[in-house]
């Protein structure tokens, strides 16, 4: 069953349907914020925030669906989720999706739309990253002129660790693009794929040129590696690239993502493997690059946004991360090049994706399924 359910736009009818909404899951309930029910979703996946105001939600299934969730025009408006048409076929059987979906760094100028999702093709099932131009017009709303930028390398068979997350340099000139290892563990090492990888790329997904391990022989788009399954991936207001990713049983971490390291999977983590068999920690001198944080027992974190509004003050400039399989909120401190654990909130629910809003607010998705789906908005108290 689609649930789809709008509750309201008015941030005064918002609170009061939330509160009467969550009365198993009391508004607050100790935290530092107020939490407010704004529509229930099918396994939603990822969100992004337009500048009138409107959101765009990605769902498992391969639907992406637009609501208001903030406008001074129409704040007494109750505006329905409406469909966005355009999106190729998606295979979401496993840990496949309608994955992230991003507005181009001139999305003002130009409309599109950048998303990603997990696909069928020669060799098995791999992760696939798409441009379209948002239109709306009498006939609805929908993705035109959708074309295929880029798509992981090698397709391998199975339905996990797609990654699939998009991030845009801060002078909007580059596409960073993570590729996870497909539960495949060597890919993170092999130079030649692109499996287990953050990648950068041209804004029409072309490797870019200065990619630094062209020379040693790796894949143009490299641009780090050794990575597990990367599900977020955020620029802070100095220019530094953060990444978090899933670790094994243990293990989840938070990575500063530099130019050309190796960030040590499945040769080095602080986790170990699922059937109990040890693997070596991070350690001086061991030729990859250290997490800033990891988690053990895990967090299995699912997107990341890093806070840059005046709603928290004393949050700004710190990292926020969904924890799925421990139902939480996760805090990190970043100051400068390091990082930190924070708070860590009990949500009752899986967290799928963050995000902030235009003014400040922080909105987080639920997973689906025993988790609901829906979106919280979370305000100061």
């Amino acid at each position: 069953m689609i649930r789809h359910t709008l509750f309201a736009t008015s941030l005064l009818s918002v609170t009061l349907l939330a509160s009467t909404a969550c009365s198993a899951q009391p508004a607050g309930g100790g935290k530092p914020f107020n939490q407010a029910v704004v529509a229930d979703f099918e396994s939603p996946w990822a969100m992004t925030v337009l500048p009138d105001g409107r959101a765009l939600v990605t769902e498992k299934d391969g639907r992406m669906l637009m609501l208001m969730i903030a406008s001074k025009e129409r704040k007494n408006s109750v505006t329905a989720t409406m469909p966005v048409e355009g999106i190729p076929k998606i295979d979401s059987a496993g840990q496949g999706a309608l994955m992230d979906v991003v507005l181009a760094p001139d999305f003002a100028a130009n409309q599109l739309v950048y998303f990603s999702g997990s696909i069928t093709g020669a060799g098995g099932k791999g992760v696939a990253l798409w441009r379209g131009k948002l239109v709306e017009d009498s006939r609805g709303l929908r993705l035109e002129g959708v074309e295929e930028l880029f798509r992981a390398r090698p397709f391998v068979e199975g339905n996990g660790h797609y990654s699939g997350r998009i991030a845009f340099s801060p002078d909007g000139k580059y596409l960073f693009f993570t590729n996870g290892e497909r539960q495949k563990f060597t890919p993170a090492q092999d130079p030649k794929v692109t499996l287990g990888k953050v990648l950068r790329l041209t804004l029409d997904g072309k490797p870019a040129p200065g990619n630094p391990l062209v020379a040693k022989g790796f894949a143009p788009e490299i641009w780090s590696y050794g990575h597990r399954n990367l599900l977020g991936i955020a620029f802070d207001a100095q220019g530094n690239l953060w990444e978090q990713e899933m670790g094994p049983k243990g293990g989840d971490e938070v990575n500063l993502i530099k130019p050309g390291l190796n960030y040590g999977w499945p040769n080095a983590s602080n986790g170990s493997n699922y059937d109990g068999t040890d693997i070596p920690d991070h350690k001086p001198g061991d030729g990859y690059e250290p997490p800033k944080v990891s988690w053990n027992p895990v967090i299995s974190p699912g997107g990341l946004m890093i806070y840059s509004g005046s709603m928290f003050p004393q949050w700004k400039g710190d990292a926020f991360i969904g924890g799925l399989s421990s139902k939480s909120l996760v805090r990190v401190d970043l100051n400068g090049t390091n990082a930190a654990k924070g708070d860590q909130w009990d949500m009752r629910a899986r967290i799928r994706d963050v995000e902030q809003g235009p003014d400040g607010a922080i909105w987080v998705l639920e997973d689906g399924g025993d988790s609901q789906g829906r979106l919280i908005k979370l305000t100061a108290k």
